[in-house]
């Protein structure tokens, strides 16, 4: 499968047009929770420029239900609550966090760097698009690999 490297630079610009496309819609989260493994630059780099709290998710597919609880309870100390990863890519790892907390569904909005327009899961907020259906080139992001810079 044919590579696509982002580098470093390229996540500062991500970050900036994030953080301007949020303000520009009148919301401004009190937490900012990052899916942990991609999801933690991006979440802090964000969290940096907004001036917002920072927690990490990890997320996998063995998780317990009472790690679910305990950010269930984490969700339910805050009134807005941006959730961020590094790519919306197939909709999966974004819809199994919707579906995890959709009692608190209202207060949640979803951003990522990279946004698949061909995906099932559909975010709030993204840097750039893309279309898997047209290149499916495999994204790499800097903290995947620090040969690409």
């Amino acid at each position: 499968m044919k590579e696509k490297n982002i580098p470093h630079k390229i996540i500062k610009e991500y970050i900036k047009i994030l953080d301007k496309n949020i303000n520009k819609s009148n919301w401004i989260p009190d937490l900012i929770l990052s899916i942990n493994r991609g999801g933690c630059i991006p979440g802090v780099f964000l969290s940096h420029k907004m001036g917002v709290k920072h927690e990490v998710f990890s997320f996998n597919i063995n998780i317990r239900n009472a790690e679910i609880d305990l950010y269930k309870k984490l969700i339910s100390k805050y009134s807005s609550i941006l959730i961020i990863d590094d790519i919306n890519d197939t909709g999966k790892t974004l819809s199994k966090m919707s579906d995890l907390f959709k009692e608190n569904l209202s207060k949640l909005k979803f951003a990522v760097l990279i946004n698949n327009k061909s995906s099932s899961f559909k975010v709030d907020y993204y840097s750039d698009e893309i279309d898997k259906n047209i290149d499916n080139s495999w994204i790499v992001f800097p903290w995947e690999n620090l040969s690409n810079e």
